[in-house]
């Protein structure tokens, strides 16, 4: 997989379309393409333009890439299953937070989350898919111009810059994560009083 993602890399913004499609298609490249878009926008800095570019092509692919993961797996399930199962524990919690669960690690360059169970479960579990492919597309133009911004703004300390603060990223998504499932409990107990 490394001498694919070097020979990828070689053809600059669209070798990362191609890159962040296979990533996102089930094939893990971890961090490659976060530390790629990084460096791209750390060359960027007199032509800011190249690193949006290239952000947005990251952004196409890897979109198309969990689509067809999504897609995959709904109709795999589909295939597999005669009729229609009861939901189990796992898919009922899924139908509430699960969307949830498919942002926080689509937007984190850190990996809290393992993005991929969760988009095989939307698609299992018959996520709407206009939903899915808003959280995916929010989380990812976020990420992707994000790290761009982040590449242009720090130059070539961009990287040590993701690198030193790892820990602290996880450590915001997580709380994120907290956070976001508190204000739905909470708004589920609103519902019930009501």
């Amino acid at each position: 997989m490394h001498k694919i993602s070097t020979a990828l890399i070689a053809y600059g913004p669209w070798g990362i379309l191609l890159l962040s499609l296979i990533d996102s298609m089930g094939i893990p490249i971890p961090a490659v393409m976060d530390f790629l878009l990084v460096g791209v926008a750390a060359s960027s800095v007199t032509a800011p333009q190249h690193a949006y570019f290239t952000a947005l092509l990251a952004v196409l692919g890897s979109t198309a890439g969990n689509i067809l993961l999504f897609v995959g797996a709904k109709h795999g399930r589909t295939v597999l299953t005669k009729g229609n199962p009861g939901p189990g524990r796992f898919q009922v919690w899924f139908r509430r937070y699960g969307l949830l669960t498919v942002f926080v690690p689509a937007v984190t360059p850190v990996v809290p989350l393992p993005l991929k169970v969760f988009v095989i479960s939307a698609g299992a579990f018959h996520t709407p898919f206009r939903r899915f492919l808003v959280v995916i597309l929010l989380a990812r133009v976020i990420r992707y111009f994000g790290e761009a911004w982040l590449g242009i703004q720090l130059g070539e300390d961009a990287k040590g810059f993701l690198i030193r603060n790892g820990w602290t990223l996880a450590g915001i998504a997580l709380a994120m994560t907290l956070a976001l499932v508190f204000l739905i409990r909470l708004n589920d107990r609103r519902r019930q009083a009501l």
